[in-house]
């Protein structure tokens, strides 16, 4: 099932769930008809087409994929609402609820990687696992001096969107992609919204409201994005979650979506399937040791050498505090 599902605009009881739904609906779309079911949802510098470049390639069979647009994105860009992390995890618990989707994993780009920690946080029994890629920690990212300067004038300066963009990649990514990005940024973001958004997802620390949350957690990580780097997952998701893992790939930076698909659809679909019992098809069929995986990160700044995967599994309580 594919294509737009458009925003509903009565309200009405939901019986399954009791509560009384609101007249906005997230926009979104729904890709494969899988029984396990899966939100996608984008980061700060995009709408829902952040995801085009994996859309191709994705088990539809195995997953049921919908990509949404939050409020001030997309087909969304006009939506009035607070821009926060916290109403895009309520916003999604309601489009879930018009979906049928009792339980439900969530994938979610930098800032909405902190939508799907919300979600652990508001309705972890609604949750079976959560994805974050390059995710921005629930702690927030505290922004000072010419770097605060640098977000906060982005909402209308095109250069400091196309700075971030190309400093997040390790200034290896060519100038025609920087182009592109920043101007579907431009295109499919409000302003306004945009702005509000750095407020929650930089400013707000909500980490004491999930640490310990039991809901499976991966983050992925880009080895040349120096921002939210394999390093800074190690001190936060995976000391906060006793069931994190952590896959670092040394040759993405913070956009692993257009920098290597192929891989990041391998890495997250093994993640999501153990949920049924079903080991990673690279575990399955051998016994040897995945090539593409190793359980020794490689140190800062060898990233070129690194193999295609760096897989940290931590158990219970173990990781570097935050």
């Amino acid at each position: 099932m594919g294509g737009c599902l458009a925003c509903a605009l009565a309200v009405f009881g939901d019986a399954g769930h009791g509560r009384r739904m609101t007249s906005f609906v997230l926009p979104h779309e729904v890709h494969g008809d899988g029984s396990h079911k899966v939100f996608a949802v984008h980061g700060w510098f995009a709408d829902r087409s952040a995801y085009a470049a994996v859309l191709p390639d994705l088990d539809r069979t195995a997953f049921s994929y919908a990509l949404v647009d939050l409020r001030g994105y997309g087909e969304a860009r006009d939506a009035a609402g607070a821009y926060t992390t916290a109403e895009a995890a309520a916003d999604l618990v309601e489009l879930a609820d018009r979906l049928g989707w009792e339980r439900f994993s969530v994938i979610g780009h930098s800032m909405g990687g902190a939508v799907a920690q919300r979600l652990a946080a508001v309705a972890p029994d609604r949750l079976r696992r959560i994805v974050g890629v390059s995710p921005v920690p629930a702690s927030g990212l505290p922004l000072a001096g010419e770097q605060a300067a640098l977000f906060t004038d982005a909402a209308h300066r095109p250069e400091n969107r196309r700075a971030i963009i190309d400093f997040t990649t390790g200034g290896r990514r060519p100038a025609a992609w920087l182009d592109r990005m920043v101007a579907l940024s431009l295109e499919r973001s409000d302003a306004t919204a945009f702005r509000a958004w750095l407020e929650s997802w930089a400013g707000e620390d909500f980490h004491a409201d999930v640490e310990g949350s039991e809901v499976p957690a991966l983050a992925v990580a880009g080895g040349l994005d120096p921002a939210l780097s394999p390093e800074v997952m190690r001190q936060t998701w995976l000391s906060w979650y006793p069931r994190a893992e952590l896959v670092a790939l040394p040759f993405a930076g913070h956009y692993a979506m257009d920098e290597c698909p192929l891989e990041l659809i391998r890495v997250v679909e093994d993640f999501l399937r153990a949920d049924a019992g079903h080991p990673p098809w690279t575990a399955a069929a051998t016994d040897e040791p995945d090539p593409a995986a190793t359980d020794d990160p490689a140190p800062a700044g060898e990233g070129d050498r690194a193999p295609a995967a760096e897989d940290d599994r931590a158990p219970a309580g173990e990781g570097e505090p935050a």
